[in-house]
């Protein structure tokens, strides 16, 4: 896999700043205005990017009421039918060219997740410069197949899989010549519980598939998004909307726009943290160095004077000798009268 993808005058590598992505999912209730302020929210959050998903229920789906198309996997939408909530949450397509242009309009990235072969033809209308595989579309091998044929970067959640998913998936791009794939740590529970993230995940999955990885995050608040970033996401997702109490298939596990500000400052500012591996000093460090321990003369000494550890210590600041030389300086006498308080050097001693 390619460790440096470039799209939309955006690079992700592992030099390059975090790429936020605000998630839109289901939080447009319906409302065209409400999309475009949310848009903008993110943009106020300082997110880089915004994703939408490309589906009706009838392409995810089907209009049955079959025990098997209704919700039953302990989510906040159990008893529901499958083809009720997409016809609910799923975005009009109607909407996404314009919402591309309020997004790019602003300066950031706005890309989707197609769920059928339709939604990848209408998407490349839109020339959308990056895609989505959602978690829960890992394993279809065909859809991800059909987007890799675009030769369009392609984040892969793993939300649902296990080695041989991702194996599954990533051998399709590769066969397809696509190469441009990031993978991102998931857990398809919503919201997900701290205990089953299992962020360690993140530096393996790199070393594994060799490749670029970040996080698509379901948890409450910032914790989880801004570790992952310690541990190697280059990429960070998450949900955003305007206010959780305004309802919607998504708003219990999604983050408010000010929680949103906050991560992205927190995100920031463990990137800058992290910089680079060096073991040199910045030049606040060298000055704060210079009051380190060193060895002074601690009482009056006499010229003659044996040097004892009664008139010399290794005590701050650091214009004495270095401590290194406590023990040879020991065997040592004094030059010459030195007043307590001198810090102690080679010129002082026989």
């Amino acid at each position: 896999m390619n460790k440096e993808i470039n799209f939309s005058n955006r690079t992700i590598s592992e030099n390059s700043p975090i790429f936020i992505v605000a998630e839109i999912s289901a939080n447009h209730l319906m409302d065209y205005e409400r999309t475009v302020e949310i848009i903008k929210a993110a943009k106020y959050a300082g997110a880089d990017a915004v994703k939408i998903q490309t589906y009706t229920a009838d392409t995810i789906t089907i209009d049955t009421d079959s025990e098997y198309f209704t919700v039953n996997h302990g989510s906040i939408w159990d008893g529901q039918r499958l083809y009720d909530l997409y016809k609910t949450a799923y975005m009009p397509w109607e909407w996404q060219s314009k919402l591309k242009k309020e997004t790019e309009d602003l300066g950031m990235v706005f890309f989707s997740s197609p769920f059928d072969f339709t939604a990848v033809d209408f998407l490349e209308e839109m020339n959308i410069d990056l895609y989505k595989v959602a978690s829960l579309e890992i394993v279809d091998i065909p859809l991800i197949r059909k987007i890799a044929k675009t030769g369009k970067p392609l984040l892969i959640s793993t939300g649902i899989a296990n080695l041989t998913d991702i194996e599954a998936a990533l051998k399709v791009c590769q066969e397809e010549g696509n190469n441009n794939v990031i993978l991102l740590k998931c857990t398809s529970t919503y919201p997900a519980p701290y205990e089953d993230i299992n962020l360690k995940t993140i530096p393996n999955m790199k070393q594994t598939f060799d490749c670029l990885v970040g996080l698509s995050d379901h948890t409450m608040g910032e914790m989880v998004a801004t570790a992952a970033v310690a541990l190697g996401a280059k990429v960070v997702e998450k949900h955003l909307t305007l206010k959780r109490a305004d309802g919607g298939p998504d708003s219990a596990f999604s983050m408010e726009v000010e929680e949103f500000k906050s991560m992205v400052e927190s995100i920031r500012n463990v990137e800058a943290a992290l910089g680079s591996v060096t073991y040199s000093l910045t030049y606040q460090q060298t000055k704060t160095k210079e009051n380190a321990r060193s060895l002074f003369v601690v009482q009056d000494i006499k010229k003659g004077e044996a040097f004892t550890n009664e008139n010399i210590r290794s005590i701050r600041p650091g214009q004495g000798l270095h401590t290194k030389y406590y023990e040879q300086v020991l065997e040592k006498t004094a030059r010459n009268d030195i007043k307590k308080g001198t810090p102690l050097n080679w010129d002082l001693i026989n």
